[in-house]
Protein backbone atom coordinates (compact mmCIF):
# COMPACT_ATOMS: atom_id res chain seq x y z
CA UNK A 1 0.00 0.00 0.00
CA UNK A 2 1.73 3.45 -1.26
CA UNK A 3 0.79 7.02 1.02
CA UNK A 4 -0.16 9.60 -0.84
CA UNK A 5 1.08 12.31 1.99
CA UNK A 6 3.84 14.24 2.88
CA UNK A 7 5.91 13.59 5.92
CA UNK A 8 6.19 16.11 8.93
CA UNK A 9 9.89 16.43 8.29
CA UNK A 10 9.06 17.57 4.82
CA UNK A 11 6.26 19.75 6.05
CA UNK A 12 8.85 21.41 8.59
CA UNK A 13 11.53 21.87 5.83
CA UNK A 14 9.44 23.34 3.31
CA UNK A 15 7.67 26.16 5.83
CA UNK A 16 11.34 26.67 6.55
CA UNK A 17 12.38 27.90 3.50
CA UNK A 18 9.43 29.99 3.10
CA UNK A 19 9.76 31.32 6.20
CA UNK A 20 13.99 32.40 5.02
CA UNK A 21 12.79 33.53 1.44
CA UNK A 22 10.41 35.99 3.48
CA UNK A 23 12.84 37.33 5.68
CA UNK A 24 15.26 38.27 3.17
CA UNK A 25 12.93 39.55 0.71
CA UNK A 26 11.11 41.71 3.20
CA UNK A 27 14.57 43.10 4.58
CA UNK A 28 15.81 43.91 1.31
CA UNK A 29 12.59 45.57 0.52
CA UNK A 30 13.21 48.15 3.61
CA UNK A 31 16.49 48.79 2.00
CA UNK A 32 15.08 49.30 -1.35
CA UNK A 33 12.43 51.76 -0.33
CA UNK A 34 14.68 54.17 1.18
CA UNK A 35 16.73 54.12 -2.19
CA UNK A 36 13.78 54.72 -4.12
CA UNK A 37 12.55 57.62 -2.37
CA UNK A 38 16.01 59.00 -2.40
CA UNK A 39 15.34 58.52 -6.25
CA UNK A 40 12.60 60.02 -6.08
CA UNK A 41 13.47 63.25 -4.10
CA UNK A 42 16.48 63.96 -6.49
CA UNK A 43 14.18 63.65 -9.45
CA UNK A 44 11.36 65.96 -8.02
CA UNK A 45 14.09 68.44 -7.27
CA UNK A 46 15.56 68.16 -10.78
CA UNK A 47 12.07 68.35 -11.86
CA UNK A 48 11.34 71.48 -9.65
CA UNK A 49 14.44 73.43 -11.20
CA UNK A 50 13.03 73.12 -14.33
CA UNK A 51 9.66 74.46 -13.53
CA UNK A 52 11.60 77.42 -12.25
CA UNK A 53 13.35 77.72 -15.85
CA UNK A 54 10.21 77.59 -17.34
CA UNK A 55 8.22 80.32 -15.37
CA UNK A 56 11.56 82.41 -15.26
CA UNK A 57 11.73 82.04 -19.78
CA UNK A 58 8.02 82.03 -20.30
CA UNK A 59 7.53 85.77 -17.58
CA UNK A 60 5.25 84.29 -15.75
CA UNK A 61 3.44 86.35 -13.05
CA UNK A 62 3.42 85.17 -9.19
CA UNK A 63 0.67 83.26 -7.88
CA UNK A 64 -2.23 84.76 -5.77
CA UNK A 65 -1.16 82.98 -3.34
CA UNK A 66 1.97 85.27 -3.21
CA UNK A 67 -0.07 88.06 -2.57
CA UNK A 68 0.39 90.14 -6.01
CA UNK A 69 0.30 88.82 -9.31
CA UNK A 70 3.80 90.39 -10.88
CA UNK A 71 6.74 89.24 -12.54
CA UNK A 72 9.35 89.69 -10.44
CA UNK A 73 12.58 91.84 -11.44
CA UNK A 74 14.98 89.52 -10.63
CA UNK A 75 12.60 86.45 -12.26
CA UNK A 76 12.51 82.78 -10.13
CA UNK A 77 14.78 81.07 -8.28
CA UNK A 78 15.01 78.49 -5.30
CA UNK A 79 17.14 78.35 -2.20
CA UNK A 80 19.26 75.51 -0.50
CA UNK A 81 20.25 75.30 3.10
CA UNK A 82 22.92 72.10 4.15
CA UNK A 83 21.06 69.54 6.35
CA UNK A 84 17.41 70.78 6.17
CA UNK A 85 15.00 68.76 4.55
CA UNK A 86 12.96 71.36 2.34
CA UNK A 87 13.72 74.14 -0.44
CA UNK A 88 12.39 77.22 -1.48
CA UNK A 89 10.85 78.94 -4.66
CA UNK A 90 11.12 82.53 -4.22
CA UNK A 91 10.31 84.96 -6.51
CA UNK A 92 13.67 87.57 -6.64
CA UNK A 93 11.43 90.98 -5.87
CA UNK A 94 14.73 93.04 -5.76
CA UNK A 95 17.08 91.12 -9.35
CA UNK A 96 19.75 90.84 -6.07
CA UNK A 97 19.69 86.74 -6.97
CA UNK A 98 18.90 86.18 -3.54
CA UNK A 99 16.29 84.65 -1.61
CA UNK A 100 14.92 87.57 1.33
CA UNK A 101 12.48 85.72 3.85
CA UNK A 102 11.41 89.29 5.14
CA UNK A 103 11.15 93.11 4.68
CA UNK A 104 9.96 96.64 4.42
CA UNK A 105 8.56 97.56 0.78
CA UNK A 106 5.38 97.12 0.38
CA UNK A 107 5.24 94.99 -2.56
CA UNK A 108 7.41 92.91 -4.75
CA UNK A 109 7.42 95.90 -7.60
CA UNK A 110 8.94 98.30 -4.79
CA UNK A 111 11.42 96.39 -3.44
CA UNK A 112 15.11 96.97 -3.78
CA UNK A 113 18.18 96.13 -2.11
CA UNK A 114 18.05 98.60 0.59
CA UNK A 115 14.60 97.81 1.32
CA UNK A 116 13.18 93.68 0.06
CA UNK A 117 10.32 91.99 0.13
CA UNK A 118 9.39 88.71 1.52
CA UNK A 119 10.24 86.44 -1.87
CA UNK A 120 8.62 82.80 -0.68
CA UNK A 121 6.58 81.14 -3.24
CA UNK A 122 6.49 78.22 -1.71
CA UNK A 123 7.95 75.54 0.12
CA UNK A 124 9.45 71.75 -1.33
CA UNK A 125 9.79 69.01 1.28
CA UNK A 126 11.63 66.49 0.79
CA UNK A 127 10.45 62.58 1.10
CA UNK A 128 10.69 61.53 4.71
CA UNK A 129 14.02 59.98 5.68
CA UNK A 130 15.75 62.23 3.29
CA UNK A 131 17.79 65.57 3.47
CA UNK A 132 20.35 67.89 1.34
CA UNK A 133 23.53 66.72 2.62
CA UNK A 134 25.62 69.51 0.88
CA UNK A 135 25.55 72.26 -1.58
CA UNK A 136 28.27 73.44 -3.69
CA UNK A 137 29.87 75.67 -3.65
CA UNK A 138 30.10 77.02 -0.44
CA UNK A 139 28.86 78.72 1.40
CA UNK A 140 25.20 77.45 2.65
CA UNK A 141 22.51 78.78 1.57
CA UNK A 142 22.85 78.05 -2.22
CA UNK A 143 20.66 80.29 -4.38
CA UNK A 144 20.10 79.71 -8.42
CA UNK A 145 18.49 82.32 -10.07
CA UNK A 146 16.85 82.14 -13.13
CA UNK A 147 16.05 85.52 -15.21
CA UNK A 148 14.06 86.34 -18.34
CA UNK A 149 14.12 86.01 -21.22
CA UNK A 150 16.98 82.94 -22.37
CA UNK A 151 16.77 82.42 -19.42
CA UNK A 152 19.91 83.96 -17.30
CA UNK A 153 20.76 81.25 -14.49
CA UNK A 154 22.97 82.87 -11.52
CA UNK A 155 24.08 80.29 -9.15
CA UNK A 156 25.22 82.15 -5.65
CA UNK A 157 29.27 81.81 -5.57
CA UNK A 158 30.32 80.01 -8.91
CA UNK A 159 29.09 78.49 -12.31
CA UNK A 160 27.61 75.27 -11.54
CA UNK A 161 26.07 74.14 -8.80
CA UNK A 162 26.01 70.71 -6.79
CA UNK A 163 23.32 69.66 -4.74
CA UNK A 164 23.92 66.55 -2.82
CA UNK A 165 20.80 64.85 -1.00
CA UNK A 166 21.36 61.65 1.40
CA UNK A 167 19.59 58.99 3.89
CA UNK A 168 19.15 60.88 7.31
CA UNK A 169 20.13 57.58 8.85
CA UNK A 170 23.00 56.30 6.19
CA UNK A 171 24.89 59.43 4.86
CA UNK A 172 26.75 57.56 3.17
CA UNK A 173 23.86 56.53 0.27
CA UNK A 174 23.58 59.81 -1.72
CA UNK A 175 22.35 61.01 -5.32
CA UNK A 176 23.25 64.57 -6.63
CA UNK A 177 21.95 67.24 -8.95
CA UNK A 178 24.37 69.54 -11.25
CA UNK A 179 23.35 72.33 -12.38
CA UNK A 180 25.46 74.69 -14.70
CA UNK A 181 24.78 78.59 -15.97
CA UNK A 182 24.17 77.12 -19.34
CA UNK A 183 20.72 75.55 -17.98
CA UNK A 184 22.31 71.72 -18.14
CA UNK A 185 20.36 69.68 -15.01
CA UNK A 186 21.44 66.77 -14.49
CA UNK A 187 20.58 63.97 -11.90
CA UNK A 188 23.17 61.13 -10.57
Amino acid sequence: MTSKGFTLLEIVVVTSIIILLTVVVFVDYRGTEKDFALTRSAHKLSQDLRQVEEMAMSSQKTPLEFGEQVFPKGGYGIHFVENSDSYILFADCNDNNNYDRTGGAISCEEATNLTPYPETIKEFFLEEGIKIKEVVPFPSPLNITFTPPDPTITISGGTQAVITLCLKDNQEITKTITVNTVGLIDTE
